[in-house]
C-alpha cells in the first residue's frame, strides 16, 4: 500500500496551542468520510510533513486514533487503515443497527419543528451535491443528516457510541465513494435519498416506529452493496 500523499482534504497546522488537536481532528473527519484506502500506510514522517508540523503531534494524533480503533499501529509507530471484510462490515452494521435505529427512535420523540425543517434542508443539499458530482461534499451532508438526527434524542451516550462506529466504517465508506464517484448523475443515489425522505416524513409525524424502520433500510441498504463490494474485492 503507497504512503499518505500530501493533499486531498488535509492542510497545514499552523496554531501552536491547538496543533495536536488540529491534526487528530483532521485525520479523525477524513478517516469518517473515507479520504484513505483500507490498509493506506501512514507514517509519522508522511503525516508530518503533509501538516507541517514536528513528529510529536502527528505521532499523538496516531495513538489517540489507534485507540478509538479507527487505525492498527505497527511496533515503529506508523499506523495503517484497517482491511475491509464482509465479517467486519456486518460486525459494524449490526452495531449501527441497533443504536442508529434506537437514536431515531428517541429522536422522533423528542425532535422539535425547527430540527425538522434543518433535515430537510440536508436532505435538499445532499441531492443538489449529489448533481453537482462532488462525492466527498456528498458524504460529509449524508453525515450532517444523520447525526443531526441523532441530534435530536437529546443522547449524548448515542451520540458518542454512533461516532465511534461511523470512525470504525471509514474504510467502507473509501469502498462507497470509489464506486459512487463514477457513477455520479446516473441516479444511483435515488434509493437513499428516498429513505431519507421516508425518515424524515415519520420524524414529521414523530412516529417512532416508521423512522426507526427508515433508518434501518437506510443502513442495510448501504451494506448490501458494501457486502458485494468486499466479495469483488477478495474473487
Amino acid at each position: 500500500m503507497s504512503e499518505l500523499q500530501l493533499g486531498e482534504g488535509l492542510q497545514p497546522v499552523s496554531t501552536r496551542v491547538t496543533i495536536g488537536d488540529g491534526v487528530y481532528h483532521q485525520l479523525r473527519n477524513a478517516l469518517i468520510v473515507g479520504r484513505f484506502d483500507p490498509g493506506q500506510i501512514m507514517t509519522i514522517k508522511a503525516l508530518a510533513a503533509t501538516f507541517g508540523t514536528s513528529p510529536m503531534p502527528v505521532r499523538e494524533a496516531l495513538r489517540r486514533l489507534g485507540a478509538e480503533n479507527a487505525l492498527e499501529i505497527a511496533a515503529n509507530g506508523s499506523a495503517h487503515v484497517p482491511p475491509v471484510s464482509a465479517r467486519r462490515l456486518d460486525d459494524i452494521c449490526q452495531a449501527r443497527v441497533a443504536l442508529e435505529g434506537l437514536a431515531t427512535e428517541q429522536a422522533a420523540e423528542r425532535i422539535s419543528d425547527e430540527e425538522v425543517a434543518n433535515l430537510e434542508r440536508l436532505v435538499e443539499a445532499h441531492e443538489s451535491i449529489h448533481a453537482a458530482g462532488d462525492v466527498y461534499e456528498m458524504l460529509l451532508k449524508n453525515r450532517d443528516f444523520h447525526f443531526a438526527i441523532y441530534a435530536a434524542s437529546r443522547s449524548d451516550v448515542l451520540m458518542q457510541l454512533i461516532d465511534s462506529l461511523w470512525l470504525r466504517y471509514g474504510p467502507y465508506m473509501r469502498m462507497l465513494s470509489s464506486y459512487i464517484a463514477p457513477k455520479l448523475g446516473t441516479g444511483l443515489h435515488e434509493p437513499f435519498s428516498k429513505h431519507h425522505h421516508a425518515i424524515v416524513g415519520a420524524l414529521k409525524q414523530r412516529n417512532a416506529v416508521e423512522a426507526r424502520a427508515h433508518m434501518v433500510a437506510d443502513i442495510t441498504g448501504t451494506q448490501t452493496l458494501l457486502r458485494q463490494l468486499c466479495e469483488d474485492d477478495t474473487a
